[in-house]
């Protein structure tokens, strides 16, 4: 077991070099980005619902998921749990439709890496690291005379390192609690185009330069409720909470001349100027992280079938990050909900690979919150996915496939609306940690 995770956690830690540009949306120009985490592989197959906990995956968004109960099957033969350990990324493609213009985009990030250990009967522990926010944009906004006005570049983000604990209070409830660490830097840049009289571009140009180290802690807790309803279904509810927190954002800003070539679109720094941000109280701010709650239920045959819903409420009205301003973009409470499940003929069948295969499918719809031009930002998405059986049958590991096809945004008021398509793979290991000797 150890040496598989040694292996995977290279290649992930690795393949970090390809996959920073985690987004093309040129929403990630407002706030910290665009949100990056929506759960695990087998949760975004699922619309994005996290009420399905069960023994043998990780649940990111539940730090309940830390403990459930003991495994039946051997190698655990009903005295533990197993160690559980995940590695996700994602591919993805977007399609940017405005008034005059169509273009396609992608990018690749990685999406998370993440253990949960027993620790006893009722305890159990669970840290990873994942990509929070992802900001990856280039606009150019052009005049209804063709003339380029502006030019705005922006790349970074937020990343979120994660310890907590989750205990059973009793065979049917469990809670849970997080601790999560947020850092990363963004910078964003935004060039403005002077013409002449007879409206050639001026050679030299001003670019704004900004850049934000942003770090914070904040605390997500957790809930989990499941019990027969009789002797074949079963009921799960669950509950998350983060309260609203801060980042500490350390901020840097300049002023560069530069030499542009109107035909190449290259830009040649000339000289730069650094602001006096302290004069203006801008040095050091605060990011105010909302306070999200979701509430769930679903109903189901124990590794057969599930069907569940989520609801998810953000007090986004209260975001602010005194660094990036906008005249155009405001912020309003936001929510979603999402539905979806997931169907296996027969697990434990001794024939018939596909049968033992997990089918997931679910659907979702949300508010984003961010409000432009007095236009609400909304996302709507279907998702279906593949849990395949991997390794040695008896430990219930499996490769995660997922696809999400959704569209984000409108073209009202010259916005621009993402049409994307997400492709996700992740690998859900499971082993025996210890093992208590019956014999000497």
């Amino acid at each position: 077991m150890i040496k598989r995770l040694i292996v995977i956690a290279i290649t992930i830690i690795s393949s970090c070099s390809f996959a920073q540009q985690g987004t093309a949306s040129p929403y990630s120009f407002y706030g910290i980005g665009s949100l990056k985490f929506k759960g695990t592989v087998e949760n975004r197959s699922m619309g994005g619902i996290s009420v399905y906990l069960d023994s043998i995956h990780v649940n990111l968004k539940n730090p309940a998921s830390y403990v459930s109960k003991n495994v039946d099957a051997y190698p655990f033969d009903g005295e533990s749990r197993p160690v559980k350990f995940t590695v996700a990324g994602t591919v993805s493609e977007v399609g940017l439709i405005g008034d005059n213009s169509d273009v396609k985009t992608n990018s690749a990030i990685f999406d998370y890496l993440a253990l949960s250990v027993p620790l006893g009967r009722k305890l159990g522990f669970g840290f990873g690291l994942l990509p929070y926010t992802s900001v990856g944009y280039k606009i150019d906004d052009i005049n209804d005379d063709g003339d380029l006005i502006y030019r705005f570049n922006g790349e970074g983000g937020t990343n979120r390192v994660f310890a907590g604990f989750g205990y059973q209070l009793s065979k049917s409830l469990g809670i849970g609690v997080d601790l999560n660490y947020n850092f990363g830097t963004i910078e964003n840049s935004a060039l403005a185009f002077e013409y002449t009289s007879e409206g050639e571009i001026v050679q030299y140009q001003t670019r704004q330069n900004t850049r934000s180290d942003v770090s914070g802690l904040n605390l997500n807790f957790g809930l989990s409720f499941k019990t027969m309803l009789n002797s074949k279904l079963e009921l799960s509810t669950t509950a998350t909470y983060s309260p609203e927190s801060e980042l500490t954002s350390n901020n840097e800003r300049s002023f560069s001349t530069l030499l542009f070539d109107s035909f190449s679109g290259s830009e040649l720094i000339r000289n730069t100027l650094d602001d006096d941000l302290e004069s203006q109280g801008l040095k050091q701010t605060k990011v105010t992280i909302p306070s999200r709650i979701s509430i769930g239920a679903g109903i189901g045959k124990p590794q057969k079938w599930f069907v569940g819903g989520e609801y998810t409420y953000r007090n986004t009205s209260n975001f602010s990050n005194p660094i990036f301003g906008s005249d155009i973009s405001s912020y309003e409470n936001s929510s979603g909900v999402a539905f979806g499940g997931f169907y296996i003929p027969n697990y434990d069948a001794f024939s018939g690979y596909f049968k033992r295969v997990v089918y997931r499918a679910g659907i979702n719809f949300a508010n984003t919150g961010l409000v432009i031009k007095d236009q609400s930002i909304k996302e709507f998405g279907i998702s279906f996915g593949l849990g395949l059986p991997v390794g040695d049958r008896s430990l219930f590991s499996n490769a995660n496939l997922g696809i999400e096809l959704g569209q984000r945004g409108t073209t009202n008021e010259n916005l621009i609306q993402e049409n994307f398509i997400n492709f996700n793979v992740s690998l859900s290991l499971n082993s025996r940690w210890f093992q208590q000797r019956k014999y000497n």
